[in-house]
């Protein structure tokens, strides 16, 4: 395990010397890597200046994010691979990855076309390997996500984020994203301080915040809007017993895009293709009910990743994914391990 450790940090490492062979040709690249230029400030890498260095492979290779049983998506993105084929007129298969800096990494050298990224790595793809995202699963009005939500028992002096001053709010945990970070990067924007303005207390679970909420043991919670909906569909909780505050934009699932050195008429074939398809039953069932691609912008969209991360001091380059490589790793190590045990 020690070694495939060193050979993602390898990787890594590969990719911050290769940027030093480009010349710097650019006006602006903001948070780009040295190997693309953002010219039209849309936060992704622009297509290359020179027609000689598209790419207009014979073989398109396609993939989804690291999931813990790859066959099944791979069967799953099985009709949507036809449809890639008919509309491009190009072979197209299927590339299993191991892990998130892997996939980056395979698509900053050339090896991956088009492919699906999670959500937080979406931004190291886009910073590190030159990726566009263009759509995520979705339904006819809105793509699939959730939204942070802010809730409170009905009969609550709690009405507005302000009036959270002085009370009791649980919090998940440390780590948690819906459930921490993201109240500690957008709540100050709206004039609340977790810590200062309130006492934080951890829970646990988004559940436990829920039913503590309705227990009374929190004067409120912020927490993750599916899992409310899911408690209160399961019968859990009643939705009725409770008032929500506040609710954040959507936060956006796993993305679809395409790497920006394709060719032109490629990339086109390649746009209309995820707007134009519509889920099989199968893969409904398999995507929470998602029927579509629903077309997004990185520049819009992930705006609430990167000001959670960077609220949080996180930067999307090399050095971030190289720590995504060693947890990673370890994550892998110790499922090994259990599993010997």
């Amino acid at each position: 395990m020690l070694r495939k450790w060193t050979c993602l940090l390898a990787i890594v490492a590969f990719m911050g010397l290769a940027t030093a062979a480009f010349a710097d040709d650019c006006g602006f690249r903001g948070a780009l890597d040295a190997a693309y230029c953002d010219e039209n400030k849309d936060l992704v890498a622009d297509a290359p200046k020179n027609p000689a260095e598209f790419k207009d492979p014979s073989t398109l290779v396609f993939t989804y994010t690291p999931v813990e049983d790859p066959a099944v998506y791979q069967d799953a993105f099985a009709d949507f691979q036809a449809y890639l084929e008919k509309k491009t007129g190009k072979r197209v298969i299927y590339y299993t990855v191991q892990s998130n800096a892997a996939e980056v990494e395979a698509m900053r050298s050339g090896r991956l076309h088009i492919a699906g990224f999670s959500t937080g790595p979406t931004c190291y793809a886009v910073n590190l390997a030159g990726y566009v995202p263009i759509a995520v699963k979705g339904f006819e009005t809105e793509f699939q996500g959730y939204r942070l939500l802010l809730i409170t028992r009905k009969d609550s002096d709690i009405k507005t984020i302000a009036d959270l001053k002085g009370k009791r709010v649980a919090h998940t945990s440390a780590s948690s994203n819906s459930g921490n970070l993201a109240p500690r990067a957008l709540f100050p924007k709206l004039g609340i301080t977790p810590d200062q303005d309130y006492t934080v207390v951890y829970s646990g679970k988004h559940d436990q915040s829920i039913l503590g909420v309705a227990y009374g043991d929190y004067d409120a919670a912020p927490v993750a809007g599916d899992v409310f909906k899911r408690m209160a569909k399961a019968g859990r909780i009643n939705a009725d017993d409770f008032r929500v505050v506040w609710e954040s934009d959507q936060f956006p699932t796993s993305s679809f895009g395409y790497a920006h050195d394709l060719k032109p008429e490629l990339v086109q074939q390649i746009r209309e293709a995820f707007l134009e398809y519509r889920f099989t039953p199968a893969m409904q069932k398999t995507f929470g009910g998602a029927d579509r691609f629903f077309p997004v912008t990185y520049e819009k969209d992930w705006a609430i990743i990167r000001d959670i991360a960077d609220a949080n001091g996180e930067s999307f380059n090399q050095a971030g994914l190289e720590a995504i490589a060693k947890k990673e790793a370890e994550a892998k190590a110790k499922k090994a391990a259990k599993a010997k045990q």
